[in-house]
């Protein structure tokens, strides 16, 4: 059986950006419900030295979509800019990655793995190759912030579960 970048990175980014969406739905709806400003959970962090659910959110994007923006280039920089923390801008940054994600011609990041790839943060550097760098570095990241959105919630007494979190899982046809 051959796996490809498309399926370990792009798909299984796809199912859990969708996830997050829903969880971003409910975390609004909680707000709601409960006469509480968005501010509530969007700033809630799980320890003082963590980001909060709104950076996580962001981060997810940032590790998912923009990482083959990264890979494209040849060299990935974080992103260091303060965060919207509003429920309308969350959904838009989840909303831009997934619509990214979906245009990704089939069969691109397995003819550019081996390539050389970056990443950068002042004067620190670390050199890939894009399927490591996808692999070991972005996926992890991702999976942390999209884990610590999830957890975040759950910590602010959410209704959410693992499905919640786990989203459409890819069973055989």
């Amino acid at each position: 059986m051959t796996v490809s970048l498309d399926n370990v990175f792009v798909a299984t980014c796809l199912q859990s950006l969708e996830s997050l969406s829903g969880l971003v739905n409910k975390a609004e709806a909680h707000c709601t419900e409960h006469g509480k400003p968005a501010e509530t959970l969007t700033d809630a962090r799980l320890a003082p030295d963590m980001w909060p659910f709104a950076k996580q959110v962001f981060e997810a994007g940032h590790h998912s979509a923009r990482a083959v923006a990264g890979v494209r280039a040849g060299v990935f920089h974080p992103e260091i800019d303060p965060v919207p923390n509003n429920f309308a801008a969350l959904r838009k940054e989840i909303d831009e990655s997934i619509a990214f994600l979906k245009t990704i011609p089939a069969g691109e990041l397995d003819a550019i793995a081996g390539r050389d790839m970056r990443f950068e943060f002042g004067s620190m550097r670390m050199d890939f190759t894009v399927e490591d760098f996808l692999t070991s570095f972005s996926l992890p990241n991702f999976f942390f912030h999209s884990t610590t959105a999830y957890a975040i919630l759950r910590n602010h007494g959410l209704d959410v579960g693992k499905r919640d979190y786990l989203g459409k899982v890819r069973v055989k046809e």
